[in-house]
């Protein structure tokens, strides 16, 4: 008779590597469209002839999209819920009209500009949140008409003209990590000490990671997937942080994006580590499944609003901050681009799926694909008909193959993984004893 085959099933190297990063069809996603970026920053590279990567380059594609960035941190929370908001232009165009009048007209100072600035995205959001999750109108809808009025309320209180705003404002929009006079090195202290915390962190929260899945029994990847994990992703840090540190003197890793680093850390942590960001992912899968489990939907609703607003009202400060005036076209097609990222980035049109690296990723698809087109000198016409196939390429495959039934591209590559792995082995053929012949194989499924 045959051996019974008792011995556990490996599924190979590219499968404890999907595991030491999470696993998961999203975590999948990510990684498919991390290749994209990947491939898109070394195609463009070659072109450029290493002008991509350059270190003034990288400093003003991050100057360039980190508002958009953080606008794609909030709107990936709205699209989970299942929700969209289109006024978060007009919010951070009528935020940064007020807060630039505030420090023209009523000499206030700066900080508290910015305080007033997240106090009027509070109140935007409550008043937009209040609509939707405790009058049931659709946020489509309620952001479409918020979309007009603070558009027309931008107009209105600036005139439909341009007012700058100091140069202690500006910081936080075209500053950079300080240089130190008493340590003269040719390269920004701050900004490479950054990326070695960076570096650092990936190390720990690894060794912390390993640490708890032996606590609690739970199966773990390979050490030597751990290392090479934590290897990749430190080095890219580390070389993006020298990069930064540099460029031409003065410049480092820019303001805006240590804010934008910020956010992710604790919209990450929030997400996936809070009872909130459970309750977000519970109500955009199943919203009467979440209430019937006792989740106040609606309360949940109304916070992810009113969030989106307040990350809109401080996107619209920091565009502000870097042109050094506000003026009446700020924010025009901000929400395009957010949704954009966010979709890009593996976010399901149906909501319940979404994270917000992914939606960061695919922000960052948008922006290198951007800078790259306009460094190979492709007109503004063109660079949109390319961004809108990419957006429509992205969506549209993964939809058409759900509703086809079949999976996506990376469905596919995962489903035929696991056909090998779950595959039965060949029978042994064991000798009979006594003699020279062999034994019947058994059928497999008759033990």
């Amino acid at each position: 008779m045959t051996q019974p085959d008792t011995a556990p099933v490996r599924t190979g190297g590219l499968a404890d590597i999907r595991k030491a990063f999470g696993g998961g069809q999203s975590t999948l996603r990510q990684f498919g469209i991390l290749g994209s970026l990947v491939l898109i920053i070394l195609v463009f590279q070659i072109w450029t002839n290493g002008l991509t990567l350059s270190s003034g380059n990288l400093i003003n594609a991050i100057n360039q999209n980190s508002y958009i960035l953080i606008l794609a941190i909030g709107m990936v929370m709205v699209i989970i819920m299942g929700h969209i908001d289109l006024s978060v232009g007009s919010v951070a165009a009528f935020t940064g009209i007020v807060v630039a009048k505030s420090m023209a007209d009523w000499n206030l100072p700066s900080y508290l500009a910015i305080v007033l600035g997240l106090v009027v995205g509070v109140l935007i959001g409550a008043w937009q949140g209040f609509w939707v999750a405790y009058v049931g109108v659709p946020a489509f809808i309620v952001t479409l008409a918020g979309m007009l009025i603070f558009r027309g309320l931008n107009q209105i209180v600036g005139q439909s003209t341009t007012l700058a705003v100091p140069a202690d404002f500006q910081v936080i929009g075209a500053g950079y990590l300080p240089e130190l006079p008493f340590i003269p090195l040719p390269f920004n202290v701050l900004t490479l000490a950054l990326g070695i915390l960076g570096a650092l962190w990936i190390v720990v929260n690894e060794i912390r990671l390993r640490r708890r899945q032996a606590n609690t029994g739970a199966e773990s990847a390979p050490l030597w997937v751990s290392i090479l994990k934590v290897v990749v992703v430190g080095g890219v840090i580390l070389i993006a942080a020298y990069l930064f540190a540099t460029g031409r003197p003065g410049t480092g890793f820019p303001i805006s994006g240590v804010i934008l680093v910020a956010l992710v850390i604790l919209y990450s942590f929030i997400t996936n580590n809070t009872t909130f960001g459970r309750r977000i992912y519970a109500v955009g899968g199943n919203r009467l499944a979440a209430t019937l489990s006792g989740v106040k939907d609606r309360r949940v609703d109304f916070f992810v609003m009113m969030n989106m607003s307040v990350l809109a009202s401080l996107a619209g400060m920091i565009f502000v901050a870097r042109s050094g005036a506000s003026g009446p076209q700020d924010g025009n097609g901000w929400e395009l681009d957010a949704i954009a990222a966010v979709f890009i980035g593996g976010a399901a049109v149906s909501g319940g799926i979404g994270t917000v690296i992914g939606a960061i990723i695919g922000g960052l698809v948008m922006a290198f694909l951007n800078n790259g087109l306009q460094l190979v000198g492709t007109g503004a016409d063109l660079v949109s008909v390319i961004k809108g196939l990419v957006l429509l390429l992205a969506v549209g495959i993964d939809v058409l193959s759900k509703a086809t039934g079949r999976p996506s591209i990376i469905g596919l590559w995962s489903a035929r993984r696991r056909a090998r792995a779950d595959a039965p082995t060949p029978p042994t053929v064991l000798p009979t004893a006594g003699t020279n012949e062999t034994s019947q194989p058994v059928d497999a499924g008759r033990r």
